[in-house]
């Protein structure tokens, strides 16, 4: 059975607790990284200024503590391979719809179901859907 490295851990455990509890659950049938939780200013700003963020800091749902975000991949990681990431993004929103836990992922921003759609491709990002003004 998968399990999460030393360093996924770290990660994972700087994020919100359903983070945490659907991505425990993708671990039990699916090997994955977690790449990154929350982001600090420093971290925020370098994504932002290498193109891999749309947004600065404080705007990424990374920068919430505990995060509301997080990058996760397929492991081992093949950057080049669309498909398996769209089987992941695929395969964490069953597992938090199972779980009743509403999740939005970067390969499907309007969550239309249609994955050529997105101006900006982030296959690696989940974050809950929350209102942020409670």
């Amino acid at each position: 059975m998968p399990k999460f490295s030393e360093r996924s851990l770290s990660n994972l455990s700087t994020c919100h607790e359903d983070l945490r509890e659907v991505f425990y659950a993708v671990i039990k049938h699916f090997d994955c990284t977690i790449i990154c939780g929350h982001r600090t200013q420093e971290d925020q700003d370098r994504v932002y200024h290498e193109g891999r963020s749309q947004v600065q800091w404080p705007n990424s749902m990374h920068n919430t503590d505990p995060s509301i975000a997080l990058d996760a991949a397929p492991w081992p990681i093949d950057w080049k391979d669309r498909e398996r990431f769209i089987y992941f993004g695929g395969f964490v929103k069953g597992v938090a719809a199972k779980l009743g836990i509403a999740l939005r992922w970067g390969g499907d921003w309007d969550s239309d179901f249609e994955v050529h759609d997105n101006k900006f491709d982030d296959l690696a990002h989940f974050e809950l859907i929350v209102d942020l003004e409670r």
